[in-house]
């Protein structure tokens, strides 16, 4: 058992991720699982290991260590896997993604740009690939004949028995085969090119970013050093260009036209080519076929709707016999253009598809579990109550699983994988409540020492908005919420409107104004709770948030200081028209409107009324939310004779995955927050 503080241990695991298996693949007949772990809790270099299911045994395939190439954050990068690993919100180190062949005999990876072969037959050793340039993103073809991978921007490939290696899609300026700011980050797009099953052809994804804007990211602690180009794409400017094509191992290059703004995703499977995308307006998303030979496309489906349609993460798909897999606007699973899930089942998202689908929904806002359709009927695969997740290939079904009392458990068939993950010893203290006129989801978390009848300060910890619940029946999510709360608060975790999981109503209800009714969610869930826990003392409100978070708590002292009387602000959108295209304009539309005034937080700043503590944290590294909006908004406080602190963070990105840094910003909060309500 460790005994490191819970901030040590927290920053040292990476938030207790560290040695949990994850990103597993299932061979087509079910017999083998490939899988990433690393060697403990506290290593942060990952490793690849396979599991055979006949047998139960795991084996590890790829140790980075051993290559002399797995050292962390240490790792020498590519520009181009850096910003990969950004948008993943990747924090761990060695082999962190993996590609492979249909079968599941081979499989390829980077490591600090250089390509790696590896078998699945025992005894056989990784093998370098020899590359020009640093490799980002490679895949095998389906065959395991061949491996393609971008360097440079260009798209190469290498047959593997002829060790000849071609460039099939290259041009000055433009990248072939990454995904853009706008699909990794905000569409879960993050590749850029798709293999024929054949392995004979590929579809490409040509980015220009010529049209967008540069911001230069620099790190005032090391002026010596350049700054960092980003092609930025800020609400109401330009975005890439982003166009696709088919491309041939013999260099044929077919373009395929669409119309729209967006490329959301490709899928080439046994029945053809077809592309989803979307308006810059993201009021319909279209699916339609592509004929490989010449590029013309024929509609497929279309969703439309007034205010925006929601990407949902696995679809289009089609079923082995070629029925096409979507999900409507209200969240029903669809086949063949037919609903097959009711109503009171919110489909999150489509996992995998054959002669069935694989898919998590959810039968209340707190829980996901895993269901799979079939022309049997509807099946529940996983328990109802908690977070779950997995694949499942030739009938083997992975399982990731958890609730509120029960670490992260990775089954294979039923039987677990090994973890090395550390499990701390804080127990949630948690109660789940429905609040106010919403029926608002909310969590409170209690000191486990408390005694009724003893006043506590209350810290309101959420994040509040679109893409992302807070409130729900999973051990993890709330172990710093219980770490705050052992530092003498009562921790109140609110989901209000905007967060997903009820429906598309609720998320719509921020549309034109991703402020006020945020806001007043978490008013009323906190006035509501305090009647039933008189304890509560309103009269020592704070409030924490990162990234959306961030910027929440930061509205709430501004807007609110007779309820809110201390924030601190991480990673905050302070000005809605410095966020990126395709998140902040769903929500808002085109700068410049009302809309974005109604959500700036710099009115709010320069208006007149009680002043309360606030503490503004930024990486001055990061390229998502960058560090203008931070240093905006303290320039309009103090010209509007507001106090207030900040604390800018050298080299750290929008991920704080630094030990040291990780560590002391918890115990800097909790230190602010003391002083800030006098706790």
């Amino acid at each position: 058992m460790s005994t490191d503080s819970f901030p040590r241990l927290h920053a040292r695991t990476r938030r207790f991720t560290l040695g949990a298996p994850r990103g597993a693949t299932v061979s087509p007949d079910g017999g083998r699982v490939a899988f990433l772990r690393s060697g403990s809790g506290t290593d942060p270099v990952t490793c690849l290991w396979s599991y055979e299911v006949a047998t139960a045994e795991e084996r590890l395939v790829v140790d980075p260590h051993e290559l002399d190439a797995g050292k962390g954050g240490d790792e020498d990068l590519p520009a181009e896997e850096r910003a990969r690993r950004e948008r993943a919100r990747e924090q761990a180190g060695g082999i962190v993604s993996y590609a492979t062949d249909r079968a599941l005999t081979r499989a390829v990876f980077p490591l600090s740009g250089r390509l790696f072969l590896a078998d699945f037959a025992g005894g056989l050793a990784p093998r370098l690939i020899e590359t020009e340039g640093a490799v980002v993103d490679p895949r095998l073809d389906p065959t395991g004949e061949r491996i393609a991978y971008v360097a440079g921007g260009a798209l190469q490939v290498h047959e593997i028995d002829t060790g000849r290696t071609t460039t099939v899609a290259a041009e000055p300026g433009v990248t072939h085969g990454l995904a853009d700011f706008a699909a990794a980050e905000e569409m879960g797009r993050m590749r850029g090119y798709w293999w024929s099953p054949s392995g004979e052809q590929l579809a490409v994804a040509r980015v220009d970013e010529s049209p967008v804007r540069t911001w230069w990211i620099s790190d005032p602690a090391h002026p010596d050093r350049e700054p960092t180009k980003v092609a930025y794409p800020a609400a109401g400017t330009p975005n890439a260009a982003v166009t696709l094509e088919i491309v041939g191992l013999d260099g044929t290059r077919t373009p395929v036209p669409f119309a729209d703004e967006y490329l959301v995703d490709v899928v080439w499977d046994a029945h053809g080519l077809m592309i989803q995308t979307q308006p810059r307006d993201q009021k319909a998303l279209r699916t339609v076929a592509v004929d490989p030979a010449t590029g013309a496309t024929t509609p497929l489906d279309e969703r439309t709707d007034p205010v925006w349609v929601e990407i949902v993460p696995g679809v289009p798909a089609r079923t082995d016999d070629g029925r096409l897999v979507q999900v409507d606007d209200a969240r029903r699973l669809l086949v063949a253009g037919k609903p097959v899930t009711p109503p009171s089942l919110l489909v999150r998202a489509v996992l995998g598809v054959d002669d069935a689908v694989l898919f998590t929904a959810s039968e209340e806002p707190t829980s996901t579990a895993v269901w799979s359709w079939s022309a049997d009927g509807l099946e529940r695969l996983s328990p109802a109550t908690g977070l779950h997740s997995g694949t499942r290939a030739g009938g083997t079904l992975v399982l990731s699983s958890t609730d509120l009392t029960t670490p992260t458990r990775t089954t294979v068939a039923g039987r677990p994988l090994t973890s090395h993950a550390i499990v701390p010893e804080l127990e949630p203290r948690i109660t789940l409540h429905r609040l106010g006129s919403r029926e608002l989801a909310t969590a409170l978390l209690l000191p486990s020492w408390w005694e009724p009848g003893t006043p506590l300060p209350v810290l309101m910890d959420p994040y509040g908005g679109p893409h992302a619940q807070r409130v729900v029946q999973a051990r993890g999510a709330h172990l710093t919420s219980q770490w705050f709360a052992e530092q003498g608060f009562a921790v109140v975790v609110v989901d209000g409107r905007g967060t997903p999981g009820r429906g598309p109503e609720f998320e719509r209800a921020v549309h034109l104004d991703l402020a006020q009714p945020v806001l007043d969610d978490q008013v009323e869930a906190l006035q509501a709770l305090a009647v039933e826990h008189p304890d509560l003392d309103l009269d020592r409100v704070g409030i924490r948030g990162w990234s959306f978070g961030g910027y929440l708590a930061a509205l709430a002292v501004l807007r609110r200081p007779d309820v809110f009387h201390a924030a601190v602000a991480g990673a905050p959108v302070t000005d809605w028209a410095l966020y990126d295209t395709h998140y902040t304009e769903r929500y808002l539309g085109l700068p410049p409107s009302a809309a974005y005034d109604r959500s700036s937080l710099f009115p709010d700043a320069a208006a007149e009324g009680t002043h309360r503590p606030l503490m503004l944290i930024h990486g001055l590294a990061d390229d998502n939310v960058v560090a203008a909006h931070t240093l905006q908004l303290s320039s309009a406080l103090l010209a509007a004779g507001r106090a207030h602190e900040v604390l800018p963070l050298s080299g750290v990105t929008h991920m704080t995955p630094q030990e040291v840094v990780a560590e002391n910003l918890l115990l800097l909060q909790v230190d602010f927050l003391k002083r800030a309500l006098g706790a």
